[in-house]
């Protein structure tokens, strides 16, 4: 069953950002989701299929 995701969840993913971070806020759900970098404020754009294989763990759930 796939994993549900909030807005507002801190994720973490397998590959590290640029900047060293790999933890992400999610700021958007749907078929696509956007990520901000909690190390550098990047914002970035993911579909579903490419999050769902790059989330090492959840950190953080949003307050439902």
């Amino acid at each position: 069953m796939p994993q549900r995701y909030c807005a507002g969840d801190i994720i973490e993913l397998r590959k590290p950002h640029p900047c060293g971070s790999n933890r992400w806020e999610i700021l958007r759900t749907g078929a696509d989701f956007r990520l901000r970098c909690l190390g550098c404020g990047h914002l970035i754009w993911l579909p579903r299929a490419q999050l769902e294989k790059q989330v090492k763990v959840t950190m953080t759930r949003a307050e439902s």
